[in-house]
């Protein structure tokens, strides 16, 4: 071969040579790959050896009809700023005025504001580079999207965010208004739980209801404030409206949430919830009835016992005198009105025991109920609840310090014991089954409705006949001035209001 053909042949191989090489761009890598891009958008894995089989064949083609189509739909904003955090958790971002919803945040504290050197990949997805280096899926916010495998992989919190309903959490029961209702699962779903923070509460709700339920017993004891006074007043009536509104909004509506979901099936008997509450009311009658005449039969036993002593000191010895004749009962409506009001409370400790047990029987699934809740609900929930005992706790410490003065101060301390121990055991015990706890279970739907439903009948008798009936009609509000009645009133109206609106979150 002469010199000249050599350098013939070696400027056509480098011109073949020349025209097989491409220039790639935008190489990135995701789950241990490379990829990279071709001139004519295609996307192609890369080795730092070469270029792979893949890339060479798809070199050969360069007409933009054979790029990718799923590669080309799709516009990849180079960033995405101005991220936020929507309802339900979600973060979203903008890009050139369009929102994006970021599919998987990373695991870092606190979210990134920003995501650079975003980039397409397969199937029409888009990944960006969050602030520690890995990389997040982002989408179109409404938009479906599927992975690398080509299956839907659309969050569900952002399609009930789309479709127009708003969920929230009224007990254990997952409560969604507004748009269409997706399909509900009843196996038990893994959420993310902020235990530490659930641990710590625990402490805050403690103090919150010792500080409520035992500030009136301390000023009752401790200060000149009469227990007939404006300021016991207002905290009676309060707690009166606070009692009702508990049993009615809250409890009542509660059970009959659990027993109308899907996971339970439909009830043969559709007034199970009334029916339970019904029981309830009759259960806390037959207590108090049975108490009262116990009670007044040994007052009636002491009466006796102490006029006959009276007598036979009284009487001279050998007197002939008999008895003073019976006097016939005064039945006038009056009197009747009168004997009411001595009568019908012989022993008040006995209605304020059945009112502590309605309102423990459902502190105690308050704290459950509260440990258990996913972390998007929980803050909001937690805020609710701490009003909701601190309420309910003057209610009841109003009712504990007017009790009679044969009833110790130890029992009244007791008594408030229990109530300010008993939601905090609760939120324990939703910390131990935090891991486990289905609310969509059958057994525990069960369960909790029928207590919700119990306590509601409970508290049904307690506001209405103890507290409501007993003190305008027969008590100290029945002989009170128009001052009087009118705050009384007024207080008792704001309690159920208030109680009543609290009751759109939990």
């Amino acid at each position: 071969m002469t010199l000249r053909t050599f350098f013939i042949c070696a400027g056509l191989a480098t011109c073949a040579f020349a025209q097989s090489t491409v220039t790639l761009s935008g190489c990135h890598s995701h789950d241990g790959q490379e990829y990279c891009y071709l001139p004519n958008g295609s996307e192609v894995p890369f080795t730092r050896t070469g270029v792979t089989a893949a890339a060479t064949a798809a070199a050969e083609t360069t007409a933009p009809a054979s790029a990718d189509a799923s590669a080309t739909s799709v516009a990849v904003p180079a960033s995405v700023t101005a991220c936020h955090i929507h309802d339900g958790g979600a973060q979203y971002c903008q890009a050139s005025g369009t929102e994006y919803e970021v599919l998987e945040t990373p695991a870092i504290t606190p979210l990134p504001e920003s995501y650079n050197d975003c980039h397409g990949h397969g199937g029409g997805s888009i990944y960006c580079v969050a602030s520690d280096g890995s990389e997040v899926p982002i989408a179109l916010e409404g938009a479906e999207h599927t992975d690398e495998t080509g299956e839907d992989t659309h969050d569900t919190d952002a399609e009930t965010e789309t479709s127009g309903e708003n969920c929230h959490f009224h007990g254990t029961v997952e409560h969604c208004t507004g748009g269409s209702s997706s399909t509900t699962t009843c196996e038990r779903v893994d959420r993310d739980y902020n235990t530490g923070l659930r641990i710590g509460l625990i402490f805050v709700i403690l103090l919150t209801s010792g500080f409520a339920v035992f500030a009136p017993m301390l000023i009752e004891k401790f200060s000149k404030v009469s227990l007939n006074s404006i300021l016991f007043t207002i905290l009676k009536q309060f707690g009166t409206g606070i009692i009702i509104s508990t049993a009615f909004v809250h409890l009542l509506t509660h059970a009959e949430m659990q027993f109308a979901n899907e996971c339970l099936g439909e009830l043969i008997y559709e007034g199970t919830t009334t029916a339970i509450a019904m029981a309830g009311v009759f259960l806390s009658f037959l207590v108090e009835y049975i108490g009262n005449r116990l009670v007044s039969r040994r007052n009636a036993g002491i009466a006796t016992a102490a006029d006959s002593e009276h007598f036979s000191e009284s009487s001279p010895k050998g007197s002939t005198h008999s008895p003073a004749a019976p006097v016939a009962p005064d039945t006038t409506i009056a009197a009747l009105g009168h004997a009411h009001s001595n009568n019908m409370h012989p022993d008040t400790h006995f209605s304020v025991a059945v009112m502590e047990s309605g309102i423990v029987f459902h502190s105690i699934l308050i704290g459950i109920t509260l440990n258990v809740t996913p972390n998007s609900y929980f803050t909001t929930l937690f805020i609710v609840i701490l009003f909701h005992q601190m309420f309910e706790g003057l209610a009841l410490g109003t009712r504990i310090a007017a009790l009679k003065s044969s009833t110790s101060f130890l029992t009244k301390v007791l008594m408030a014991g229990v109530f300010t121990l008993i939601t905090p055991i609760g939120m324990a015990i939703g910390v131990g089954v935090l891991q486990h706890f289905n609310g969509n279970d059958p057994a525990t739907i069960v369960s909790i409705g029928t207590l919700d439903a119990l306590s509601a009948g409970i508290l049904l008798w307690v506001g209405l006949v103890e507290m409501l009936a007993h003190d305008w009609m027969w008590g100290d509000m029945a002989r009170a001035g128009w001052m009087k009645g009118l705050v009384g009133g007024f207080s008792l109206v704001a309690g159920l209001v208030l109680m009543s609106v609290l009751g759109k979150w939990a």
